[in-house]
């Protein structure tokens, strides 16, 4: 299994081998440099890559053959388009999970509790969202998911459990702060790449062909370009045979602590 502890086991031994070889062969010195740099590059992608498991298991997706997905949206709550998200959900009888950060809690409170009162899953993505988090020791980063977690319990008096990493990231120091924090880390297994994406088109046919049974699709309350094309996701989605079921029941978790 490709995870932390396995890589630096196995990267342990071969220096250890390397050193060996170059006693009794004469072993290159640049080979050192290119186990170095094989190791490096699969701890980016364990880093970057959240569905790798590599530093802590993050739940992606459902394992089922069941048409159901789900929806969620990240960075919120966004004084315009969260209150767009919601009506096109409520439009479409669906529910979906808001991974929102807090600072942007405190500026918008009536939509955030709006959005609980709605049925929709409210999840921690962190207070700051800092640009540095994954820079952060484990102490600081779990004060700042708990600073979240305040914010939350004094609007809607619950704490959430569901905690999804801010850009997906992941590292030694993170799984710390989840572990001790009693957090569910939740990904995705489609990020539909929306503050990038600008075109409607391109956007619409790259969401609808991930379409596929327990997919848990990633977009963002800030992207005016998702509010645009949600109500054709939603609609392509229902009228292939899918139900939109709320994260936490798709995957079976405890929604708050």
């Amino acid at each position: 299994m490709l995870n932390f502890r396995n890589i630096n086991v196995l990267f342990t031994t071969l220096a250890l081998l390397f050193v060996l070889a170059q006693v009794l062969l004469g072993v290159p010195f640049y080979a050192y440099i290119v186990l170095a740099a094989v190791y490096l590059l699969l701890l980016f992608y364990g880093c970057y890559y959240v569905g790798s498991n590599f530093f802590i298991p993050v739940i992606c997706s459902a394992q089922t053959n069941k048409k159901v997905v789900s929806l969620s949206f990240d960075d919120g709550p966004a004084a315009g388009n969260t209150l767009r998200i919601l009506q096109i959900l409520k439009d479409s009888n669906a529910e979906a999970a808001f991974f929102c950060i807090g600072r942007h809690v405190i500026k918008n409170q009536a939509i955030f509790k709006q959005v609980y009162d709605e049925g929709h899953l409210i999840g921690n993505h962190t207070f700051s969202h800092h640009f540095w988090f994954d820079m952060f020791s484990p102490k600081k980063m779990l004060a700042d998911m708990r600073m979240m977690d305040k914010e939350v319990s004094n609007i809607i008096g619950k704490t959430p459990k569901l905690f999804r990493p801010p850009y997906g990231v992941t590292n030694p120091s993170l799984k710390k702060a989840i572990v001790r924090g009693n957090y569910t880390p939740v990904g995705w297994s489609m990020r539909s790449m929306d503050t990038v994406i600008k075109d409607e088109k391109r956007l619409l046919n790259k969401v609808i062909s991930k379409i596929k049974p327990g997919a848990v699709f990633l977009f963002h309350d800030t992207s005016d370009a998702t509010v645009s094309v949600l109500p054709a996701i939603i609609n392509h989605i229902q009228a292939n045979g899918y139900a939109i079921v709320r994260l936490d029941k798709m995957l079976n978790l405890q929604a708050y602590a």
